[in-house]
């Protein structure tokens, strides 16, 4: 294979697996060399902006990864919407030319069929049948903690979550520490530390 580079790469073309779309339903197709940011600021404009009720994202080989990212941070975003994914395999037939070629000699090409994995997510802001596979109801609404602090932070580090105080009767009222021999000390040394 070394002699031969890819020229050309196609997907085969498969209906979308939901019944009943809306009409004003969009399909986000991700690509490996798409962009998430991109994709999401294009998304959540349809969403949001133009009043879109569903979305689907779609992505096969190794887009798949970045398709469920997509999908991950728009849940993230928006909240409460109900989710249903579909995984199957799609054919890529890829077209591979012969670069060692003598100058008389006609172009030679190789044709590779490739089954890949494909994932089709949809998302919905109203509910979907929660009884067909690969359904996802939304995920609980985040609101305020006991303290009034917002408990889903906008960081990325997680979650802010507030620890409960200490229990007095898990601590120890006085620590016991002993010194081994050392080179300067003339033994060991039992002193007591109050916590």
């Amino acid at each position: 294979m070394e002699n031969f580079r890819k020229v050309r790469t196609s997907e085969e073309e498969m209906p979308l697996p939901f019944p009943d779309l809306s009409p004003d339903v969009v399909e986000m197709k991700v690509k490996e060399g798409s962009k998430i940011r991109n994709l999401m600021n294009f998304a959540m404009a349809q969403m949001e902006l133009k009043g879109s009720r569903q979305i689907i994202f779609s992505g096969c080989g190794r887009a798949v990864t970045k398709t469920i990212t997509c999908v991950e941070i728009m849940k993230r975003k928006l909240g409460g919407l109900h989710q249903v994914t579909k995984v199957r395999y799609k054919t890529v037939l890829e077209v591979w030319e012969n670069q060692d070629l003598l100058p008389d000699s006609p172009a030679q090409n190789l044709t590779v069929h490739k089954n890949v994995p494909s994932i089709c997510i949809l998302l919905s802001r109203d509910p979907l049948d929660p009884n067909q596979t690969g359904y996802q109801p939304p995920e609980p609404q985040h609101g305020l903690g006991e303290a009034g602090e917002d408990t889903l932070g906008s960081s990325t580090k997680g979650l802010k979550r507030t620890l409960p105080p200490p229990r007095e009767e898990l601590l120890p009222k006085k620590l016991q520490v002993q010194v081994p021999d050392s080179p300067r000390g003339s033994g060991t040394t039992t002193g007591q530390l109050d916590h």
